[in-house]
Formats: C-alpha cells, sequence, structure tokens
C-alpha cells in the first residue's frame, strides 16, 4: 500500500488518474475521486460524461488503460473481474429492474440473502428465524411490507426498483452503486427512493448516478459533477450549481 492510499484513512473506494479509450474516443479521462466509508454520492454529468463507463471500471466489467482503483486502502480492482468485485462486497444496480417477476417478493429475497447458494444448499434450504428476521427488516426498510406475498411482476415500476435494491442489499454489499433508480418513477416514488437511500447510507456506502436535479437534492449528499471522463466540480448541490462551467456544460442545456 503506497503512503498516499495509506494516508486516506476511512476511505473505501479511490480512483485515481483513471483513463479509458474506445476508438480513439476518451470516455474516462485522468478520473479521480474518493468515496468513504459510510457515505451517500450523487454523480451526475451530461450524456457521455463517463459516468456508466466509471461503474463499468469499479465493477470489473471494464479494464482502464491506466490508473488506480484502490478498494478498502489496499486491494486493486483493476486487476478484478465482476465477480471478485461482487464477492469483495460492490453490488451494483442497473437502471432496468431485474427481479423474479413469477416469485413473491419475499421469495425474491430469501434468494437473494448471503451465502451458499449452490444447488445442494438451495434444495436443503430452509428459512431459519434469523433468515425470516432478516427478510423481515429488508421489506421494511424497502417499503414493500404489505407486498410481501405479491408476485414480483404485479409490482409498479418503482416498487421493482425498491424490490431489486432489497435484493441487493440481501447480499450485504460494502458499497451500492445505483444507476439512476428514479427513471421512470413518479414524484412520489421518487422522493421515497432518495428517503430509502439516505436511510441505506451509513451502514455501507451508496453512489447514486442520476439525472433529476429534484431526486439529487432529495438525497442531500455530496455531488460529483463529470464530464469528458473526469471530475468538472465536487461539493454540496447549491456549490456545484452555482458553477459557471457546470450551468454551462450541464444545467444550463
Amino acid at each position: 500500500m503506497s503512503d498516499e492510499v495509506r494516508g486516506l484513512k476511512g476511505t473505501q473506494l479511490y480512483l485515481n488518474d483513471v483513463h479509458r479509450s474506445f476508438d480513439g474516443y476518451k470516455a474516462i479521462n485522468g478520473l479521480s475521486m474518493v468515496i468513504t466509508e459510510g457515505e451517500l454520492r450523487a454523480v451526475v454529468g451530461p450524456n457521455g460524461a463517463g459516468k456508466t463507463t466509471m461503474l463499468d471500471i469499479i465493477t470489473g466489467k471494464t479494464r482502464p488503460d491506466q490508473g488506480r482503483v484502490i478498494w478498502a486502502e489496499h486491494t486493486d480492482l483493476t486487476k478484478l473481474d465482476e465477480a471478485s468485485t461482487a464477492r469483495l462486497g460492490i453490488g451494483r444496480k442497473f437502471q432496468k429492474p431485474t427481479v423474479f417477476e413469477t416469485h413473491t417478493v419475499e421469495d425474491n429475497l430469501m434468494l437473494s440473502l448471503a451465502g451458499d447458494r449452490g444447488v445442494k444448499a438451495s434444495l436443503l434450504f430452509r428459512i431459519a428465524k434469523a433468515q425470516k428476521a432478516r427478510i423481515d427488516e429488508l421489506l421494511e426498510l424497502v417499503r414493500l411490507t404489505s407486498a410481501r406475498h405479491r408476485l414480483a411482476g404485479s409490482l409498479s415500476h418503482g416498487q421493482k426498483q425498491w424490490l431489486e435494491i432489497g435484493m441487493l442489499l440481501a447480499q450485504e454489499p460494502k458499497l451500492l452503486l445505483v444507476d439512476e433508480p428514479a427513471a421512470g418513477m413518479t414524484d412520489a416514488e421518487t422522493m421515497r427512493t432518495a428517503e430509502l437511500l439516505r436511510d441505506i447510507a451509513g451502514k455501507r456506502s451508496v453512489v447514486v448516478i442520476e439525472h433529476d436535479m429534484d431526486f439529487v437534492r432529495a438525497l442531500d449528499c455530496k455531488v460529483t459533477v463529470l464530464h469528458r471522463g473526469a471530475v468538472l466540480a465536487e461539493g454540496s448541490l447549491d456549490h456545484v450549481s452555482a458553477n459557471q462551467e457546470v450551468i454551462e456544460v450541464y444545467l444550463g442545456r
């Protein structure tokens, strides 16, 4: 571990001078960022700013051309694949929810609980008292207690998003990467989702990619603005919203 990383105590994730090009296009261009343990962070920026590529690099889906991505002060994520980063405790939620639609809400959570899920273990699985308590806790957290016996396919779009977040939480991640959770939601669902993500942070770090600025304001957290693959501005939403460059390239669009 370098002196630079050692000096970042409490750091969950550290990106340093990360670059990634695709056919000459610089999707990520000198990106540096620090996410601390338990932090809630919103990442915004215009289309093509590098937000999705950043998540791909963090999760091992895409290898950077250069730079470092350090997890928990010592593990180099650039050398790992998606399965390995997931085992470290990095969970990712894509924009479109993916749930088992022909199973109940409760069954979706049960199938996602952290632990041995091989064929033999699944056949022998019986829900234990501790596991039932965990499912009850997750249902309450994601606002789906009253829907526990409903088929996941019958849920609204927003409820499916909450269920998938619950399924990720069932795997006990240390960092949750959430891609545009408010897309397609009603105003009420959007505000409840912001409340949910605020509740989740603290015990784990949460990074949210989002375009809806009302939603970002409801998150009430530090905001990072990406532009052309690098950090353009960082701070509170009021701080970055007052940045002239941010207004020109993003907010004034």
